[in-house]
């Protein structure tokens, strides 16, 4: 039960989770002229988000099969939109976010290329994908002993921990630390608040209790604790985890890539970005079906299945030098019946409750979208003054910091 002894601060509406969804999502309430705070146990893009691969894709790599999927039609515009947010013309400012790559590179064995070509050079593809003359080979294609076809994807690759340090700098007066321990409703008894119940949310070792008209979860698979606190069954939330290779050596090792090796299926064999860890050091850090299938596998099958994965896929190359790991990471979103992905994202209303889950980090605009038009139905009253806490409050109520990238927890490296 919520300890109603404690210091009582009002806000119209509560953000839990801070990732990239809770962090777009306060962003864009505030823009609107809502009064919203966000809360992040932990660190900001300490789960999900920090783990993704910055990829804003547009649904090409769904399309793969030589065919539109609805996964490939529900997120066209999406690159537009990080794009014009990027140049600071967009719904938020990300000005300060930094682009890793420009495009995306697609690559494909001469057989599959083949059959794929004709779709790429469609009317639907022609926009976004330029088939590239061998001339034009990027680092790491442009050696003799490539012998597949390349592509080039106008859709970028960002540093998500720069998304996220962005975010929080610009809002850095609404976002804090506080890992919610319960959460209650209770009838309407404060008069600064429109709705017809409220909200008392607590924290672990926090001496106050915040009293929000409207909450919104975002907080990823954190979201079912927090249904649960509420006693709400729905919505339900299913997991499907990856286990994603990463390797690190120097940079004259492993050259800057931002690329899709084409399979088979609509999903990619294997899916590369490259990250900085330090001066001189950069890592590859593996999506894709490699991530997908070794579900199941420890750490040190999956970086066996790694390498003999990389070395078929780029023979050319000599990864003997580079160390190698795997991240484990569950994907949460609302459940389906069975229990494939999402489509789209996952917006929930239960009273004055809205649960999301943007299913990808190129869709967060999308799931904004849907709790805004949640939002309008409930018919929130926006406050001309932000009700700040006061200097005592923020000595308990922590700052949330960013978390540190995945590559940069990892405690032990293989060999």
């Amino acid at each position: 039960m919520v300890n109603k002894n404690r210091v009582n601060r009002t806000v119209d509406i509560a953000v839990i989770g801070g990732g990239i969804a809770g962090l777009w999502t306060l962003a864009r309430l505030h823009k609107l002229g809502y009064q919203a705070v966000l809360f992040e146990a932990d660190q900001l893009g300490c789960v999900q988000s920090g783990a993704s691969q910055g990829i804003i894709h547009g649904g090409t790599k769904y399309a793969l099969t030589g065919k539109l999927t609805h996964s490939s039609q529900s997120i066209q515009q999406m690159p537009q939109r990080w794009k014009d947010c990027l140049d600071g013309r967009g719904e938020i400012d990300l000005r300060q976010a930094k682009k890793l790559s420009e495009h995306q590179y697609l690559w494909s064995n001469k057989s599959l290329a083949a059959k794929i070509t004709g779709f790429f050079a469609s009317k639907v593809m022609t926009s976004r994908m330029q088939h590239l003359q061998e001339k034009n080979y990027v680092t790491p294609f442009n050696q003799a002993d490539f012998s597949g076809e390349l592509y080039q994807l106008d859709e970028p690759v960002l540093d998500i921990q720069s998304v996220i340090n962005t975010l929080r700098e610009q809002f850095s007066d609404f976002i804090f630390q506080g890992d919610v321990k319960d959460i209650s409703e209770e009838p309407i008894d404060n008069n600064e608040l429109s709705e017809s119940c409220c909200y008392h949310i607590a924290f672990s070792e926090k001496n106050i209790n915040i009293i929000a008209g409207t909450v919104i979860l975002t907080a990823g698979a954190g979201n079912e604790k927090l249904l649960s606190c509420l006693n709400f069954t729905q919505p339900a939330m299913q997991r499907r985890p990856l286990l994603m290779p990463m390797l690190k050596a120097n940079e004259s090792i492993l050259p800057k890539m931002y690329a899709h090796c084409l399979g088979a299926s609509a999903l990619p064999k294997m899916t590369i970005t490259t990250h900085h860890l330090s001066s001189n050091q950069t890592v590859w850090y593996l999506g894709g079906e490699i991530a997908e299938k070794g579900v199941g596998r420890t750490i040190e099958e999956q970086v066996m299945r790694a390498k003999e994965e990389l070395q078929c896929l780029m023979p050319w190359m000599d990864f003997s030098q580079c160390q190698w790991s795997a991240l484990a990471i569950d994907r949460a979103e609302a459940k389906m019946s069975d229990g494939s992905r999402p489509v789209e994202p996952a917006v929930f209303r239960k009273n004055q409750v809205i649960t999301a889950w943007p299913v990808k980090l190129a869709m967060a605009p999308i799931m904004v979208d849907k709790i805004i038009n949640e939002l309008e139905a409930l018919n929130i009253k926006k406050h001309s003054q932000t009700l700040l806490f006061d200097a005592e409050d923020l000595q308990s109520m922590l700052r949330a910091q960013t978390s540190p990238m995945p590559w940069e927890k990892v405690q032990l490296w293989i060999s």
